[in-house]
């Protein structure tokens, strides 16, 4: 990630120089001219010195999320504008390049303007801007007495990101509301270490479900992106994170499976430690968890990283009908409008956020209730899960 900073700020940079163009035909006045530059200089800078300093990033993480933050406010809307831009220098090749024209460069600040308003406000309320994803999903093989059995999904949590009490409890009231009769939480509780859980405790233990509250651990609650004094610490940690989960009511899966009776009838619920493709960590381990589920079990799992499911799901010797997972956090920016939907995520994950289904199974991808990096969520909003189980 280092070695690829110089390029984004440069690059940053060299679209900042062709979108000033479109400032300079409107305005001469100096203090904006000025200001223009001043504000992405010292940005850039600061990014620079902060991720290229030996360990820097690592103790101020909060510091490098700003300073990435302020940059996005900055490039993001004028990249959307300089299409317009390159499409008027197209026509000026063929015109003799005359000077720019003003009504073209106030329809590129306009067209600007709109991406920096919407990522005002994912920056500033979309953190906790909740949205209630409903499914309903039919399976031939479902139990009987499972038929509008309903199921909230949670994940990535990241507890250590949260500063408002108020937007946390907002999202605690609208999980309960749904009024599912199972709750389960697919990974990330925390960002690094277990005591950033301590403050929200009392919050997350208010969950309610009727049938239990289940949960599986995601890359980021083993501490494996900090520095430990010692692998006893490190060890201590995660120790102590086990016992937060059951602190606040979920019963912690790891590789293992249970049974969720209802009605004399049954349905295996089973739970993998963190699986990911890449540089992630494979604690999971599916063979182990469903080593004492009957044959003819009807099979959910929770399991953090969507590429699991291609990896290893999909073919596994036992019929996994239902995938939960998160991870994603859909980037926390993007577009999903009338059915249309992108990430940059997409480029990284096949399956980054809702559903899908292959060979009769299905995986559905949370974008996460809480947020990391980037201090707020732009157009992939902070998500709760509710899935209807159907017969049919």
């Amino acid at each position: 990630m280092k070695q690829r900073i110089p390029f984004i700020v440069a690059l940053w940079l060299l679209i900042d120089l062709y979108f000033f163009q479109a400032v300079q035909t409107l305005t001469a006045n100096h203090f904006i001219l000025w200001g223009y530059w001043l504000y992405d200089l010292l940005t850039g800078t600061a990014i620079l010195y902060v991720a290229l300093s030996s360990g820097l990033s690592r103790k101020f993480p909060a510091l490098i999320s700003f300073l990435m933050t302020l940059m996005l406010i900055s490039f993001i809307p004028k990249l959307c504008a300089i299409p317009i831009l390159l499409l008027e220098d197209i026509t000026r090749l063929f015109r003799g390049f005359p000077p720019r024209s003003t009504w073209v460069s106030e329809l590129a600040l306009i067209i600007a303007a709109i991406p920096f308003v919407g990522l005002l406000f994912g920056l500033t309320h979309g953190r906790h801007y909740y949205q209630v994803k409903k499914e309903t999903l039919r399976f031939a093989d479902l139990p009987d007495a499972f038929e509008g059995f309903t199921i909230t999904q949670l994940s990535d949590i990241h507890s250590g990101s949260f500063s408002s009490e108020k937007g946390v409890e907002k999202g605690i009231a609208l999980v309960n509301e749904q009024n599912s009769d199972l709750i389960l939480f697919t990974g990330d509780l925390v960002n690094n270490r277990a005591t950033e859980m301590d403050p929200w405790i009392p919050a997350f233990s208010t969950l309610k479900a009727s049938y239990g509250k289940f949960s599986v651990l995601g890359n980021h609650d083993y501490g494996d992106y900090m520095k430990w004094e010692s692998k006893g610490h490190k060890q201590a940690n995660l120790t102590r994170l086990k016992k937060v989960h059951q602190e606040i009511g979920f019963r912690l899966l790891l590789n293992e499976a249970v049974t969720i009776e209802k009605d004399g009838q049954h349905i295996a619920l089973i739970g993998v430690e963190n699986w990911g493709k890449g540089g992630f960590h494979k604690y999971g381990d599916l063979d182990k968890a469903t080593a004492n589920v009957p044959e003819d079990a009807f099979r959910i799992l929770m399991s953090h990283d969507p590429s699991h499911w291609d990896a290893i799901t999909l073919d596994h010797e036992h019929h996994i009908h239902l995938t939960l997972a998160g991870h994603t956090h859909g980037m926390q920016f993007g577009i999903e409008l009338f059915g249309f939907k992108w990430s940059p995520i997409k480029y990284v994950y096949r399956q980054w956020a809702g559903l899908y289904q292959k060979n009769g199974k299905y995986l559905y991808v949370n974008r996460g209730f809480g947020f990391l990096g980037l201090k707020g969520r732009v157009g992939i909003w902070p998500e709760i899960t509710v899935i209807t189980l159907m017969k049919g």
